[in-house]
């Protein structure tokens, strides 16, 4: 004989809602998947071929360069449960030799014990999203781009979705009790209609502020062919006081990484906000010449590939871990609420979702 469903069950199937997520880097597949475990349907949309948003990795014929974030730090207990869940996917990098450069490539700052441990997942920084995204399965709509957000059609309390695929395809997806945003803040306040949808968050985040960064990702195989090490200096990642760069890292020091000499450079924010508007070619050879002159490396790399992140590093948060529109149910989730971290991200979509579920 079938048991009768109890209480807390039929509370839990009559009370549950159906939300679109947009975005689905570490914000919206924390908000994504929090939703689903309280009982919720969730439709995510990503407009690139996967999860992963800042927390991205370039795959190259020479091993995958972390082409955003470049490593994590662990300081909120709720962060460090859900890592607890995948102890072989993260792993800690000898980033606690981090050296301060001044602009001549010289050390201002000897190494120090790292204050706390670096973290990078493996064999890239995009498998921890990856990783968390999967159990979402044809909930994630991948390489889709909301356009549009309007009431449904067929029932003005709900939701509807306009969307562009990348093969130009265009779709409607409809019945959306709630609307919950997880991408930077332009895109934010281009989807809210300039504060059309929600005027109480669109005025909220008018005051953020995030800085660009372009990135340089070089690979010297020839380091491997005449059986060094390395190339170069000794330390594994610094911050620079060079007018054009403010981090390098030795990517190839990085755990479950290819062993093949491959560096990563992010730009300062000054300079990439500059030099904005910039070609690849022309990023790229000028932080070419800034790399020689820090490391002293003065070899023609056998890869060079350089990408800009239109907003990067918060400069200025909202100040709130997330933002809620309860009239018009409409979410707002993202490191730029309170920084810039990766747990900033997580712990924002997870207070967002908590929040509505």
């Amino acid at each position: 004989m079938p048991t009768s469903r109890s209480t807390a069950d039929r509370h839990r199937s009559n009370s549950s809602r159906h939300y679109a997520v947009v975005g689905a880097g570490m914000a919206g597949v924390a908000c994504a998947r929090t939703l689903v475990q309280a009982g919720h349907r969730v439709s995510v949309f990503e407009r690139e071929a996967a999860a992963g948003g800042r927390m991205a990795s370039e795959s190259t014929p020479f091993g995958k360069f972390d082409s955003g974030a470049q490593y994590f730090t662990v300081r909120d207990p709720r962060f460090a449960r859900v890592l607890q869940t995948v102890p072989q996917l993260c792993k800690p990098w000898s980033a606690n030799l981090v050296r301060v450069l001044d602009a001549h490539g010289r050390v201002a700052e000897a190494a120090l014990p790292a204050r706390e441990p670096h973290w990078v997942a493996q064999p890239g920084m995009d498998a921890l999203v990856a990783h968390w995204a999967a159990p979402l399965g044809d909930a994630l709509v991948t390489r889709t781009q909301v356009t549009t957000i309007e009431r449904d059609a067929l029932d003005g309390k709900r939701w509807q979705l306009r969307t562009a695929g990348t093969d130009d395809s265009q779709h409607v997806y409809s019945g959306f009790d709630g609307v919950l945003l997880a991408v930077p803040p332009a895109r934010t306040r281009a989807l809210l209609d300039n504060g059309k949808l929600s005027a109480d968050i669109s005025e909220k985040i008018e005051a953020v502020r995030i800085a660009p960064c372009w990135t340089l990702m070089i690979a010297f195989p020839q380091a491997n062919q005449a059986n060094l090490s390395h190339l170069g200096p000794q330390w594994n990642a610094a911050r620079s006081t060079h007018h054009r760069v403010a981090w390098l890292a030795r990517e190839s020091s990085k755990p479950g990484r290819d062993r093949i000499e491959r560096w990563t450079l992010q730009a300062s924010p000054a300079w990439s906000h500059e030099h904005l508007r910039d070609d690849a070619s022309r990023v790229e050879a000028k932080l070419l010449r800034a790399f020689a002159e820090i490391t002293g490396i003065r070899a023609v790399p056998s890869h060079a590939q350089a990408r800009c992140w239109p907003e990067a590093q918060t400069q200025v948060p909202v100040g709130k871990p997330h933002l809620w529109d309860a009239k018009a149910r409409i979410g707002v989730a993202g490191d730029w609420c309170t920084g810039h971290r990766v747990e900033d991200a997580f712990l924002s979509g997870l207070s967002l979702a908590l929040k509505v579920a």
